[in-house]
């Protein structure tokens, strides 16, 4: 917690910065005590990663100073970390062909008698794990872990470095709650030890339960810098999007009585890289919203790309539109008007290298067999994905990987909505973007069930799914724990869904 009596450990003075005509921080004046978590909080494009980098020593600043217990920072992040300033990047950059523990200790390995020492290197690395409370064995390979153990070994390497100030950026977008949970515990751990902490997350409720103070940029600007105690959500995401905040999520049209459009019987995943998922049944209407609900690893994922093609499986029915037929494969499924969009948008959704206009057609494009490009019908495409979806870019032609994650997040919906698909499957579609662009995707997400699609969203934030779908599936440990249908009047609780995905309590996970 916050020691007042000490002197400030970091002082930034007047920092601006641009990149060519486009300015993205406007003289922010900010402070940090020893002992202090601070959570910076904006929209997409508001600064932050730009801040964290000029702290961490990535980036100069184009304007004023950098002080880290009394002494500059340089545009160097090598000695930034060697004033024990660790950035954790919200871009992983771990080294795939290389073990857990490799890349924990990558350029500080133990060695002896010149070699590196890799009984101690293992043992480094599961006690930076332990601090984590992660059973990640030290000695597996990389390529082989999900996507939430990439970003556990991340902080591990982080906490293994030393640090005295530590810069989180979206630390737990791709975490689940009970990792989530450790997380925070080594943080308060650290604050109490003397380390200091900046910390970003768009999941307001994590901000208020992990830090003392709260500092909202805007456009570049500081338009709330206040002690966390008393804020409420409602003041943070007024002063992030400038503007009162209407009810975040739209209203819920009436539970839909027609017949399912799709429904799965049996269906079963092998274990491939991920938890297997055994005899799960569903099913989901024209206009009805599904949510899929479960702790990391628990097999939402893998339930739901075994429905589309992208993994192998088997089900003892599938039937689509009333008529029963095998599972289809991954072309097959996009062509039947089932849609998927990926969890991971930066490497399996979009081709970041290549502009907005493009991977807007992307989807199109493949099902028109990929070999002809119609440049016009991509302009016109493009020109309604941007009013449609409210896309902010430069030009059509920027690549797509200069965009602010929210704006990625909106092309990807773009390019999966393209082919107007009858069943919409969403994983994490508000994964890493802001408040003002969460709403917007609920007003797709809603949008599509009023227009009679059948749209499956899965999430790991439950009151995300509370106040969006209109029943919840849970899964715990590769099978569907229960299927949470609430009266009218009422929504599901956190805690009952809860007792669901840890195996504390059983619903009749009837379709």
């Amino acid at each position: 917690m916050p020691q007042n009596q000490m002197p400030d450990a970091l002082r930034l003075e007047g920092i601006a910065h641009a990149f060519g005509p486009n300015r993205v921080l406007n003289g922010i004046d900010l402070t940090l005590a020893v002992g202090e978590v601070l959570a910076l909080v904006g929209e997409n494009g508001a600064g932050k990663s730009t801040l964290m980098k000029i702290i961490a020593g990535y980036l100069a600043p184009g304007e004023g100073r950098t002080r880290w217990q009394g002494q500059p920072v340089s545009a160097d992040p090598q000695e930034a970390e060697t004033a024990g300033i660790v950035l954790v990047h919200q871009e992983f950059a771990l080294i795939p062909d290389l073990s857990v523990a490799e890349n924990i200790l990558l350029g500080h390995e133990p060695t002896r008698c010149g070699l590196i020492d890799f009984a101690a290197m293992n043992k480094a690395a599961g006690n930076a794990l332990q601090l984590l409370n992660s059973d990640i064995d030290p000695r597996a390979g990389m390529a082989g872990l999900p996507v939430s153990s990439w970003q556990i070994v991340e902080l591990a390497k982080a906490f293994a470095s030393g640090p005295r100030l530590l810069l989180m950026d979206e630390p737990t977008a791709v975490l689940g709650a009970r990792e989530t949970e450790a997380l925070f515990a080594r943080i308060r751990a650290f604050a109490a030890e003397g380390g200091s902490v900046i910390f970003t997350s768009h999941r307001l409720d994590e901000v208020r339960a992990i830090s003392d103070r709260v500092a909202v940029l805007r456009d570049g600007t500081i338009t709330l810098d206040r002690p966390a105690a008393g804020l409420s959500e409602h003041d943070i995401a007024s002063a992030m999007i400038g503007r009162e905040m209407e009810d975040l999520f739209p209203p819920l049209a009436p539970y839909p009585t027609a017949a399912p459009i799709l429904a799965v019987e049996g269906l079963s995943v092998p274990r491939d890289f991920g938890p297997p998922v055994q005899d799960a049944s569903f099913a989901v209407a024209p206009g009805e919203i599904l949510g899929i609900a479960g702790l990391v690893g628990s097999g939402r994922t893998e339930m739901v790309e075994a429905l589309v093609g992208l993994r192998s499986a088997n089900a003892r029915r599938f039937i689509l539109r009333g008529a029963e037929s095998p599972l289809p494969d991954a072309v097959e499924a996009w062509r039947l008007g089932i849609a998927y969009l990926t969890e991971d948008r930066k490497s399996r959704g979009l081709l970041l290298a290549e502009n907005v206009e493009l991977n807007t057609s992307l989807t199109i494009s493949a099902l028109a067999g990929g070999t002809l490009i119609d440049r016009d019908e991509d302009s016109r495409r493009y020109a309604d994905a941007q009013a449609r979806y409210s896309i902010r870019a430069a030009s059509p032609k920027i690549a797509v990987g200069r965009l602010s994650g929210g704006n990625q997040q909106k092309v990807l919906i773009a390019k999966t909505l393209a082919p107007d698909p009858d069943v919409v499957i969403l994983d994490e579609p508000t994964r890493g973007v802001d408040i003002g662009a969460k709403m917007q995707i609920y007003q797709v997400i809603a949008g599509l069930a009023q227009n009679g699609k059948a749209v499956i969203v899965i999430s790991s934030e439950l009151p995300e799914l509370i106040g969006l779908v209109h029943r919840i599936l849970v899964m715990d440990r590769g099978r569907v724990a229960g299927i949470v249908t609430p009266p009218e009047s009422t929504r599901p609780t956190e805690h009952e869904i809860l007792n669901l995905a840890l195996g504390l309590q059983n619903h009749d996970a009837s379709t």
